[in-house]
């Protein structure tokens, strides 16, 4: 079979990067590395790609394999080439990132590569351009929830304000003022407030609310204004 005359060897691989939300915090998930370079050093969760298999289907493998994770959707974020990036050998990785809810795939979760969820600001340091990735990644994330309101497919069906507020500032890794944050998020009109109350963390406790998804679907753009000045945090 001819090939292409005089290339050099290129390897292709893809890294994922996963962020998780447990119903109070935002987390990272990292694995410890199994080969060198930086072998047993914190890494995503990253691998070569197949001959036979395509890069979504390579990340879902490689996450699988590493974590014990699947039936995740991952989007696409960017992919990265400078020569350098690998100190063994040329490799060019394509990213993919995904925000999920901890709790649904606790079960899931092999500790086989020390697979563990670190709180975004506590997160060890991570081999090679990893960093580089896990901040783009939250960038696009907190684009897309500038944008749309995609943070509450992770709530369950009855939530407070306290615990919307939460994952928001995770996301931003800001702290919102409490009643701004609470009136511009019952101004879009998309809550429905409950009688029951959340009594867990205080003896006054929270009222329950949940999304009116009729409303939510129909003007779903209602809630594109809540975060405060969300420009700053785009930059």
């Amino acid at each position: 079979m001819t090939r292409y005359a005089k290339q050099k060897r290129l390897l292709l691989a893809v890294d994922c990067i996963i962020f998780g939300f447990d119903g109070h915090e935002v987390k990272l998930l990292v694995v410890k590395r199994a080969m060198d370079p930086e072998k047993g050093k914190w890494s995503l969760m990253g691998g070569f790609i197949r001959p036979n298999e395509n890069l979504k289907e390579c990340a879902n493998r490689v996450l699988k394999q590493l974590t014990g994770i699947e039936g995740v959707y991952l989007e696409q974020l960017r992919t990265f080439s400078k020569p350098e990036r690998d100190p063994l050998e040329r490799t060019v990785s394509v990213a993919y990132f995904a925000l999920i809810d901890i709790n649904k795939y606790e079960k899931q979760l092999s500790h086989e590569y020390s697979a563990e969820w670190f709180l975004l600001n506590q997160r060890p340091k991570l081999i090679f351009d990893h960093e580089e990735m896990v901040r783009l990644a939250q960038k696009h994330l907190r684009y897309k929830a500038s944008l749309h309101p995609v943070l509450f497919e992770l709530l369950p069906e009855k939530f407070t304000i306290p615990q919307l507020q939460e994952l928001y500032e995770g996301i931003y890794d800001s702290h919102f003022d409490n009643r701004n944050f609470s009136r511009k998020v019952l101004s879009t009109g998309l809550l429905v407030k409950q009688k029951e109350k959340d009594k867990k963390n205080s003896k006054k406790g929270a009222f329950f609310y949940r999304l009116d998804r009729k409303k939510y679907k129909a003007d779903f753009q209602a809630f594109l204004n809540f975060i405060p000045n969300p420009d700053k945090f785009l930059s």
